[in-house]
């Protein structure tokens, strides 16, 4: 057992029982071995099965992409994690952008936030489609969409892999384009 003996600040003594612990280094090492399991103890944890109404767990090989319904071949996936885009209330989904494409000016009606987990996903705001003067945004990035404001965004041509963002947001989206007579993707 570790003691220490605390002195008076005016004695020439350094508050330590030199018996016990000879220089300061010995108290981190007291803390560490008095975390360290015992095998006398007679109390083992275990965990506890997961209750799935309480506890929701999607692993990543379980992670199911769909493609964007009327986009074009290899532009880009969907997978929903929670809630949806046309339901009220809250969403959480992910969007792949293949290299290559990008969406035309949209808002919506609420806010959406946004986190690139891998890649580079290229933004920007306004009406006028301009993908050369995109913004970079790598991945561990966020991006506040703000509700009623066009934008654009997507992955240029010349990337290796493709983005993926974690989108969240309050539904329904009710995405809007800016100009509906165009395409509301664009190959770049």
């Amino acid at each position: 057992m570790l003691r220490v003996k605390v002195s008076n600040p005016r004695s020439s003594g350094h508050g330590l029982d030199h018996g016990i612990v000879s220089t300061r280094r010995g108290l981190p090492l007291a803390s560490l071995l008095a975390g360290l399991p015992f095998p006398f103890l007679e109390k083992v944890a275990f965990a506890s099965e997961i209750d799935p109404s309480k506890t929701a767990i999607t692993l990543p090989d379980a992670i199911q992409f769909v493609p964007w319904s009327g986009a074009p071949t290899r532009s880009g996936e969907m997978a929903t994690l929670y809630g949806g885009l046309d339901r009220p209330g809250p969403y959480l989904v992910l969007m792949k952008w293949y290299p290559g494409y990008m969406s035309a000016p949209h808002y919506y009606a609420s806010d959406r936030l946004s986190m690139v987990l891998s890649g580079t996903w290229w933004v920007n705001s306004g009406a006028d489609f301009d993908p050369d003067h995109t913004f970079p945004v790598p991945a561990g990035g966020f991006v506040r969409r703000v509700a009623h404001t066009p934008h654009y965004d997507g992955v240029k041509s010349d990337a290796k892999e493709p983005a993926v963002i974690a989108l969240f947001g309050i539904a329904p989206v009710d995405l809007m384009l800016v100009d509906p007579s165009e395409p509301n993707w664009r190959k770049v």
